[in-house]
C-alpha cells in the first residue's frame, strides 16, 4: 500500500523524478526531521498524494541532506512547497497549512492539468 506514500527524491534524483515529470505538475516539499511544521503537514501531504494521484506528483526532499536542490531554488525556510510543471517551478508556498487551504492554493494548477489532460 506504498503507492500513495510520498516518496523521497535527493539530489541525484531530482532531476529524473520532478524536472522530467510530463502531464501532471509535481508537489516538492522540501522538509527536515528536525522541523515541526513539516511533520504537521506530512498527513495532509499523504492524503493528497492518495485523493489526487492522477492529477499531482507529491515528493519530498531532506534540506540537510540534499543542500544542492535547496540552494539551486532559494528555499530558506522549511517546509517550503514548490510546485513544478513541465520541469519549471510555477508555484511556491512556505508553511503548514490545513488540506483544504492547500487544495484552494493548488486549485489553479490542478485545474490546468485537467483541462490538458482533456
Amino acid at each position: 500500500m506504498k503507492a500513495h506514500a510520498v516518496a523521497e527524491v535527493t539530489d541525484a534524483d531530482f532531476e529524473e523524478e520532478v524536472l522530467a515529470e510530463r502531464g501532471r505538475p509535481v508537489l516538492v516539499k522540501f522538509t527536515a526531521d528536525w522541523c515541526g511544521p513539516c511533520r504537521q503537514l506530512a498527513p495532509v501531504l499523504s492524503a493528497l498524494a492518495a485523493e489526487e494521484a492522477s492529477r499531482l506528483k507529491v515528493v519530498q526532499i531532506d534540506v540537510d541532506r540534499n543542500p544542492a536542490t535547496l540552494v539551486r531554488y532559494g528555499v530558506l525556510s522549511t517546509p517550503t512547497l514548490l510546485v513544478f510543471r513541465d520541469g519549471e517551478p510555477v508555484q511556491q508556498m512556505v508553511g503548514a497549512r490545513a488540506k483544504r487551504r492547500l487544495l484552494q492554493e493548488l486549485e489553479g494548477v490542478l485545474a490546468a492539468t485537467a483541462g490538458a489532460s482533456g
